[in-house]
């Protein structure tokens, strides 16, 4: 399987999505918290898909 870089916007759009869910671990955010670990996973699967996909 040939790897390729993510688009910018994947990028970023992952990062926060899994930094949002590590903030809300320690802090109390509405729906965030209750959802932490998902906000984490949903964060590395975009990494994750924009790493195998192409143009993605």
């Amino acid at each position: 399987m040939k790897l390729t870089p993510p688009t910018k916007n994947v990028f970023w759009i992952a990062t926060v999505v899994a930094a949002l869910g590590l903030v809300a671990n320690f802090v109390s955010i509405p729906f965030v918290s209750a959802n932490a670990f998902w906000f984490v996973v949903v964060g590395f699967v975009l990494l994750w898909l924009g790493n195998t996909v192409k143009g993605f």
